[in-house]
């Protein structure tokens, strides 16, 4: 009888810990938001303003500061824009589409592993588990239940390996759309100026347009990030001044009169 009810308190603890397991991975797997920071989009999103923005006002500054024509600083603020933001799409679709292959490859050889040598995989599966603070008999438990499904065992394993999330691959053809517009907006920011005007007028106002934007930037970071927003919008200002400095002074020292 005593037997009989240590074998059922074991079987009952064994199916808590098995649904503990399950439902910590259905937590993992149920957070959108989580993806969207791990697939890039907010990355890319935030790479494009910053990287068309600090670009492009330097370029622009740094024609300005050579003494080229109005027209000229415009086309080329407006060329640059056009040019980056399809230079930027492209390399972001490049990027992420081998970045999918490479985990797909992985996923592959790990589920042949699986198949291969399944006992060494759950011995590894339940060293996993430990490391993470469990104890021998529940990691074990806890392993032998997710190998029994090998299309969740190659995910379980994939992500407690090598860090991989295959369930939720960034899509390359979005990543890109977004650097493309996020690139493209940020950089025709310090173009507006030299739309409606010229000279020194549109060289400050670029400069201010761009400093506002980096900061309002640098402020959404720090605010998506939960750090100190008014650190981050400082860091984003400095950078994209520093780069602007080095450029005017390039301009000022070639001095290119364009015809």
């Amino acid at each position: 009888m005593c037997h009989q009810a240590i074998s059922v308190s074991a079987s009952t603890r064994d199916r808590s810990i098995v649904e503990v397991v399950a439902k910590k991975t259905l937590e993992h797997e149920g957070h959108p938001d989580h993806r969207a920071i791990a697939g890039g989009s907010a990355r890319a999103g935030v790479f494009g303003f910053s990287d068309g923005l600090v670009s492009n006002v330097s370029l622009i500054i740094g024609f300005a500061a050579g003494g080229v024509d109005s027209n000229v600083v415009r086309l080329a603020g407006i060329a640059a824009a056009v040019a980056g933001a399809a230079s930027m799409a492209a390399g972001e679709w490049v990027s992420i589409s081998a970045q999918n292959d490479l985990v797909k490859r992985e996923m592959a050889l790990e589920l042949r592993e699986l198949k291969l040598h399944p006992e060494a995989e759950t011995s590894e599966l339940a060293a996993m588990y430990r490391q993470h603070g469990m104890s021998r008999e529940q990691a074990a438990i806890s392993a032998a239940e997710v190998m029994r499904d090998p299309e969740r065992a190659v995910v379980v394993h994939a992500r407690e390996e090598f860090g991989l999330d295959a369930a939720n691959l960034p899509n390359p053809i979005q990543i890109a759309l977004i650097s493309l517009v996020t690139f493209l907006a940020g950089a025709m920011l310090p173009v507006i100026p030299w739309i409606f005007s010229g000279g020194n007028s549109a060289k400050y106002s670029s400069v201010i347009v761009a400093v506002i934007a980096a900061a309002v930037a640098g402020y959404a970071i720090g605010q998506q990030a939960e750090r100190s927003k008014t650190l981050s919008a400082v860091r984003q200002v400095a950078i994209m001044l520093l780069a602007v400095g080095v450029t005017y002074v390039i301009g000022r020292l070639v001095g290119v009169s364009i015809n």
